[in-house]
């Protein structure tokens, strides 16, 4: 088994990389059978982004904070985990917004695409689903839409349902609504075409951010999960996500 190590440049991860590439070797990209992803969950988000055409599985270890897709480092030889590892399959969103200069953007994201407000004044914002209009104005700090597997980071914050990795939904959630004040979100099928329009935006304008790449100034956002593309994330069985996810919903 061929691996391609990649790491964030802490001194704690840089040690890990090369203890792995001193152990395992280090193979190129087109070479590698694993892409080993060595940092936090937002390299690991950074990197499916820089490698997301390249059709190989993603196997990360933690060295950041919380390491929620990661997989602890382990003692057990690493080509043993990845044989008896779960094999997700992974869809990203697929975002395309428009700004007031009539610019178009394009990105995806694996956990979430968020709406949100860019001045003091709350935003107002229309939601379309499937080209129906569900609410005419909700206005609130922001709203976001994200994936089961972004379900426990941004939108558990902002107190969206977390959804199993085989449920096949998206949570749409928004972000201190002012107005409907009891519409605590929703939960939707994965083929859902979400359409967000930006209301009184020379006044109250607001940014779309698609994980980490972020746009300004947007009149409208029409959010679905991707058709083309997807990408399979490894996790040590003893330590599964969907073990992880299960534990988030009965913590104290």
């Amino acid at each position: 088994m061929k691996f391609f190590f990649t790491s964030t440049n802490s001194k704690e991860s840089l040690i890990a990389k090369d203890k792995y590439q001193k152990k395992y070797g280090n193979y190129s990209i087109s070479q590698a059978d694993i892409i080993i992803v060595i940092g936090g969950d937002g390299f690991l988000l950074k990197t499916l982004h820089d490698f997301i055409k390249i059709k190989k599985p993603f196997y990360g270890i933690n060295y950041g904070s919380i390491g929620f897709l990661m997989n602890n480092e382990s003692k057990i030889d690493l080509v043993k985990l990845i044989n008896n590892a779960q094999n997700i399959s992974v869809k990203p969103l697929s975002l395309k917004a428009r700004n007031k200069n009539g610019k178009i953007f394009e990105s995806i994201a694996f956990n979430e695409v968020s709406l949100m407000r860019q001045t003091h004044q709350a935003a107002k914002i229309k939601i379309e689903i499937n080209n129906i209009e569900r609410i005419k104005e909700l206005i609130c700090d922001g709203v976001l839409v994200s994936t089961a597997v972004g379900s426990t980071a941004y939108n558990l914050s902002a107190h969206g349902s977390i959804i199993p990795l085989e449920s096949k939904l998206l949570a749409l959630t928004p972000i201190s609504a002012f107005r409907p004040r009891r519409w605590k979100g929703a939960l939707l099928p994965e083929n859902t075409k979400i359409k967000l329009t930006v209301k009184e935006n020379s006044d109250r304008p607001v940014s779309v951010t698609a994980d980490h790449k972020e746009f300004r100034n947007i009149l409208k956002a029409e959010i679905s999960c991707s058709k083309k593309l997807k990408l399979n994330l490894l996790f040590d069985k003893k330590h599964s996500i969907g073990e992880k996810i299960l534990k988030e919903q009965f913590t104290e």
